[in-house]
């Protein structure tokens, strides 16, 4: 059976990818053909018109586009997630001196920034920072970085979005002052010179649900198959012995650049913060490891609870309707358990 399933160029792809081009879904009698795509915005439209068969998603946005709260309606189901973590916040190197925090310490980097975009913002001259959609653990992470640091985001910073694969771009070009983006965007940045890696998002949000498999709720008779074909994958993914060779895979079939010393130093967390070498052990930072593949309704009722709290939904029932949406007894059913 060919399917076609999209995905955006992060390097929380890796088991979708690695499913396509390594053989898992092969074995699963699957013909699965990767379709890049330049968008969130692009991949939730494209799956919700049958363009795609099954895609890597924004769990918030998958959420949102089968409650009819962007794009298209969709009748989706979530039967698997892909990974935790992930994200981290990177500002220009000019923001970066101008704040000039204490510490590299998450309260002293929020409150920095605070004072800041106050400052800033009673110029007249808010900040800038680029996200990479609406509906996205990344706005949230955002939010939850402000509030750190005493800052209401609403009415001080002005919030854009990018898509993952031109936020470097923006950086250079000076459209944006920073932004919060997933592996290994953040690294790239760092390594062109362009900006400072201020905040992880394992450190805003630890654990934070991240991106998940979408598919169609009802008529996916390749279900089983695709979620098996993804998890062992994703398994594969997660030993260590294989990071080099799935930095290859990255570099080359996701367009992640052709670092791959970079790519694996981002995968296992040894992250370069700066231009001037400042470095981090963070093991957190990404996980793709055997934990995270079942997807858990809690983290639906998270992402609820986000889009309450910034207006982007409501009602009292908001939250099981989207934890409904997630279905690890298809995974239990797909893997055995």
């Amino acid at each position: 059976m060919r399917l076609t399933i999209g995905y955006v160029p992060l390097a929380d792809a890796a088991p979708v990818i690695a499913a396509a081009v390594l053989g898992f879904a092969r074995d699963e009698g699957l013909d699965l053909m990767l379709s890049r795509e330049p968008s969130w915005a692009t991949l939730r439209d494209r799956l919700a018109l049958g363009h795609l068969d099954a895609a890597h998603m924004l769990g918030p946005l998958a959420l949102a586009s089968a409650l009819g709260l962007s794009g298209p309606q969709a009748d989706l189901c979530v039967p698997m997630a892909l990974n935790l973590n992930g994200n981290a916040l990177t500002v220009s190197n000019a923001l970066w001196a101008a704040m000039a925090p204490e510490s590299d310490a998450l309260p002293e980097v929020a409150a920095a920034f605070g004072v800041l975009a106050r400052a800033r913002a009673a110029e007249g001259q808010p900040l800038t920072l680029g996200t990479v959609h609406p509906f996205s653990s990344h706005s949230y992470q955002l939010r939850l970085f402000a509030r750190a640091g005493g800052l209401d985001l609403d009415g001080h910073v002005r919030l854009v979005v990018v898509p993952p694969p031109d936020t470097v771009d923006a950086l250079r070009r000076g459209l944006i002052d920073g932004f919060c983006v997933g592996a290994p965007w953040n690294s790239i940045a760092v390594a062109s010179g362009l900006g400072r890696i201020a905040a992880l998002g394992c450190d805003i949000a630890p654990d934070c649900p991240e991106k998940v498999l979408t598919l169609p709720a009802e008529g996916a008779d390749f279900a089983p198959a695709l979620i098996r074909a993804v998890h062992r994958a994703g398994l594969w993914c997660a030993d260590p012995a294989n990071r080099p060779a799935l930095a290859a895979l990255l570099a080359e079939q996701a367009g992640l650049g052709p670092d791959r010393a970079l790519l694996a130093r981002t995968l296992g967390g040894d992250l370069i913060l700066d231009a001037a070498g400042v470095s981090r052990r963070a093991p957190a930072y990404l996980r793709l490891d055997a934990a995270v593949y079942r997807p858990d309704p809690a983290h639906a009722r998270w992402f609820a609870a986000q889009m309450a709290a910034c207006g982007q939904a409501q009602g009292d029932d908001l939250a099981e309707r989207a934890a409904a949406l997630y279905r690890p007894d298809l995974f239990d059913e797909a893997t055995g358990g």
